[in-house]
């Protein structure tokens, strides 16, 4: 089992670009569907979770994946599993990027990533629109929360904060 989350994790980190959020749909994909490890709702769960503590939401995930399905070398396995291909290539890139950064074939790669990024965070926030928006009230608050967010300077901790308020009186 610590091998098939050190692997599964290792790929989700591996093939992700864009950071945790564009992570999202493949762990969805591994943790979900072909794994079994957690059901969608349980994924968006803590999805929220993971949000609100500190650190990277992905290694948050796979944290908590690894945890529940193995304990705490479970938990080793996963996040060193979602960590050791950013770090490697962080090292790589840190040799080189100063060598490569003008080139132009380099710069017309990166903006070919840079729109995928936006559709991976866009299809992680679909994925968790559809569980996490389940009635009318869930759609306001998620609305005011985009609202606000977009609009205004207030800490998205703040809101965090403010959207759990309103789950309690909206919800009890």
């Amino acid at each position: 089992m610590f091998l098939k989350l050190f692997t599964t994790f290792f790929k989700i980190g591996m093939f992700s670009f864009g950071g945790g959020y564009a992570m999202i749909p493949l762990m969805e994909k591994e943790v979900v569907r072909i794994n079994k490890w957690l059901t969608l709702p349980q994924m968006v769960d803590i999805i929220a979770i993971a949000e609100m503590t500190p650190g990277p939401i992905a290694v948050n995930l796979a944290t908590y994946v690894g945890y529940k399905t193995a304990g705490f070398l479970g938990a080793c396995s996963a996040t060193f599993g979602v960590i050791l291909p950013s770090f490697v290539i962080v090292l790589i890139i840190a040799r080189t990027y100063s060598k490569f950064k003008e080139l132009e074939v380099f710069q017309r790669v990166l903006k070919g990533i840079r729109p995928m990024v936006v559709a991976l965070v866009g299809s992680a926030a679909y994925v968790v629109a559809q569980t996490a928006i389940m009635d009318i009230k869930t759609f306001f608050i998620a609305l005011i929360s985009l609202g606000i967010i977009l609009f205004t300077k207030i800490s998205p901790l703040a809101i965090i904060f403010a959207a759990g308020l309103c789950g309690i009186f909206l919800f009890s």
